[in-house]
């Protein structure tokens, strides 16, 4: 059966920022819809840092599913492209935005992740993990010490801006960076939410935390509209939660 493409774009959270509470890791594993998932963890953000792999591992082999990882300072073979379409899910995670990208580029990596999305292997990730499928967003991988718009894959449309509520920065320099036409309407997500995409409509905001959300974020005639957006609490449908 063919499965259509998706992304769960999650503004902070997962087993590195939550790992007492797996509620948004269980919910991309459940978008597969198959008993134990093939789970790939890219690392290319954080340089592939060791540390940030083994914690990967520990909390994916609780799960009900099959981890494996994929370093491009280390391959794990010669045929990216058969790994990566051999995977259920693909899970990036956080680090330094441009950095990822550039390495994805130079390796080709970035067409192979679009081919995969596009025959049904799910993309999700937190932070730059987050950022890299849409568009546009706001990074501070940039510049140093500044929040900027960064230019990203583009298999969803207009902007993205994560760790809404986490970092105190990130909700000024979204607005102003759309009052200021640097940046396409889109949106922002706290820690602890998630958009879940199925292909390019956002079939629904999924959370870990009872108080994170998700908005909407455009340029209005006013200045800039913001719009929280419905989103379901996962541990109000049973397992652990904060």
């Amino acid at each position: 059966m063919t499965r259509p493409p998706q992304i769960v774009a999650m503004g902070g959270g997962g087993f590195s920022m939550e790992p007492e509470n797996p509620l948004l890791d269980r919910f991309i594993l459940s978008t597969v819809r198959v008993p134990e998932p093939k789970v790939c963890f890219l690392p290319t953000a954080s340089g592939d840092a060791q540390s940030y792999i083994d914690k990967f591992y520990a909390a994916f082999r609780l799960l009900p599913c099959v981890p494996a990882h994929l370093s491009l300072f280390k391959p794990p073979c010669a045929d990216l492209r058969a790994f990566v379409l051999a995977q259920d899910a693909i899970y990036v995670g956080g680090g330094n935005t441009r950095a990822m990208l550039a390495l994805w580029r130079e390796w080709g990596l970035d067409s192979i992740l679009r081919e995969a999305w596009l025959s049904g292997v799910v993309m999700a990730g937190l932070s730059a993990g987050s950022l890299c499928w849409f568009e546009q967003g706001v990074s501070d991988a940039v510049a140093p010490g500044e929040l900027r718009p960064i230019e990203c894959l583009g298999f969803l449309g207009g902007s993205h801006c994560p760790h809404y509520d986490g970092e105190p920065g990130r909700r000024p320099a979204y607005h102003r960076l759309i009052l200021e036409g640097e940046l396409e309407a889109g949106y922002a997500v706290d820690d602890g939410a998630a958009l879940h995409f199925i292909g390019e409509r956002l079939a629904k905001i999924v959370s870990s935390r009872r108080l994170a959300k998700a908005y909407s974020v455009r340029r209005s005639d006013e200045g800039v509209e913001e719009v929280a957006l419905d989103t379901e609490w996962l541990a109000s449908q049973g397992g652990d939660g904060a």
